[in-house]
């Protein structure tokens, strides 16, 4: 296994865990559930501390794929572009959950930082999944978007007969 592999394996934990997260928050800010509101802030300081590794295998995983025919070098170009600002997103997200998770642990009130972290998590959301959407461009090239699952079946079934 190879720093690409480990790329593919890790990279979904921030886009999915941000997500997910984003969307617990919600309810939990809604419900005033502060041990809630808590327990995501921890989750989005953990993701924040994972996507570093996850930057440092896309760039492993990046000189792999330049050696392979067919892959386009705009569409690397646009996923590491896109993974940059996603990146910075989540650190800021990391540290503005720290920030509320230390205030909260002095017997401060955590309700301001815990909206901020809120509001950059929408955008740290949508900016993870606008560069894994990129990334799978980049892998699934030979898929063509204009398909139908009954071009797919059709052709399948033809050279299913053919053998």
């Amino acid at each position: 296994m190879d720093f690409a592999h480990v790329h593919l394996l890790i990279n979904h934990f921030p886009i999915v865990g941000t997500i997910i997260g984003t969307f617990i928050m919600l309810f939990a800010l809604i419900k005033k559930e502060k041990n809630l509101q808590r327990v995501v802030l921890v989750l989005w300081v953990v993701l924040a501390a994972l996507t570093p590794l996850v930057m440092n295998t896309g760039e492993e995983a990046e000189h792999k794929v330049e050696e392979m025919a067919g892959i386009s070098e705009n569409s690397i170009h646009e996923h590491e572009e896109a993974s940059e600002y996603a990146y910075w997103l989540m650190i800021g997200l990391g540290v503005i959950s720290l920030a509320a998770l230390s205030l909260h642990k002095m017997g401060s009130d955590i309700l301001l930082a815990t909206k901020i972290s809120f509001v950059i998590s929408l955008f740290a959301a949508t900016a993870m999944v606008r560069t894994g959407y990129l990334g799978g461009l980049i892998r699934h090239i030979d898929v063509p978007i204009t398909s139908s699952p009954t071009q797919a079946d059709a052709s399948h079934e033809e050279s299913s007969q053919d053998e």
